[in-house]
């Protein structure tokens, strides 16, 4: 699957008709292949030590820590080309000898598309659980149902996993070579460092009755009081932290207009030209505006893989 951002590639085949049917989901899991998936440790999983990419490590249902109470229990995530089926389970990693723990932010962007795919779908659906214990209609305790793709409580009433829209564009001037400048903000809600001050796409939740690409429009109007056009749709992402659905656009915009910022959203925001940006991920020193050197997204991200497009595929 080329040319996708990294949270977007899975080789699993969901096999959504199995999830109603206890008894193939019974004699499943006695052959399945779980992933281990840790929520009160930033949602580590276990992988093969001094594996290099990565390789996430699955376990046979003898090895699974028992029931956790409070935490969902086996959840199907699919079938994979050979027929093994995969579940997952929240609980504490066991001690498996020769692996590691490691998390989706730290590892995603390393991992094939098959274990992408797999520790997307867990992360994502454990803290769809873990934040919809309780019925929003009545209130009353709600229990994991369908194979983990559902709750449902006492009298009934079922909720099924949603995901939160949200957009995020590289806004840039249309410029080719290595003149050519992005817009790119740093968060007043991201902690503050001495040495680095980190540097991302714009992004903002999709509100009602709008759509992703009003929402663009409106987002950096008000975030960044630029207006932009030419919005394109570059593709999306899951971002199961802990439950959007990022979908990215590249939009032009003039340079010439002011940037005047929303202190309550933006800290920081200036353009960059392909030459900064080329030199930040070479790991060359650029100088952010006050003494602190500019950072980047995490590869695992979106913004980062929206960054890199418009680096290496520029108009």
């Amino acid at each position: 699957m080329p040319d996708l951002p990294p949270l977007a590639r899975t080789t699993l085949d969901r096999a959504a008709h199995r999830r109603t049917d206890r008894g193939w989901l019974a004699d499943a899991w006695t052959r399945a292949r779980v992933l281990v998936l840790d929520s009160a440790d930033d949602g580590r999983a276990l992988a093969h030590a001094g594996a290099e990419p990565p390789r996430l490590a699955l376990l046979t249902p003898d090895e699974v820590p028992g029931p956790v109470p409070g935490r969902p229990g086996p959840m199907f995530l699919g079938v994979e080309p050979d027929g093994v089926p995969v579940f997952a389970v929240d609980a504490p990693l066991p001690a498996v000898p020769g692996t590691r723990p490691v998390s989706l932010r730290e590892v995603g962007h390393l991992l094939s598309d098959r274990d992408a795919g797999i520790l997307t779908t867990a992360q994502a659906l454990t803290n769809w659980h873990l934040r919809h214990g309780y019925s929003p209609a009545t209130g009353q305790p709600t229990e994991p149902d369908e194979a983990g793709w559902s709750r449902i409580g006492p009298t009934g009433g079922r909720a099924w996993p949603r995901t939160d829209p949200a957009m995020i564009v590289l806004i840039h001037d249309g410029l080719a070579g290595p003149d050519g400048r992005c817009l790119l903000g740093n968060n007043a809600a991201w902690p503050q460092s001495r040495g680095r001050l980190r540097f991302s796409c714009l992004a903002g939740f999709v509100e009602p009755g709008e759509s992703a690409e009003a929402a663009v429009l409106r987002e950096v109007r008000e975030e960044v009081g630029v207006t932009v056009d030419e919005i394109a749709y570059a593709g999306s992402q899951s971002w199961p932290f802990p439950g959007s659905l990022m979908l990215g656009f590249l939009a032009r915009a003039d340079t010439a207009q002011p940037v005047r910022l929303d202190p309550a959203e933006i800290a920081h925001a200036r353009w960059f030209t392909r030459r900064e940006i080329a030199a930040v991920l070479a790991g060359e020193p650029v100088d952010a505006g006050d003494g602190r050197r500019v950072g980047l997204p995490t590869p695992t991200s979106i913004a980062y893989f929206l960054i890199r497009r418009w680096l290496t595929l520029p108009t």
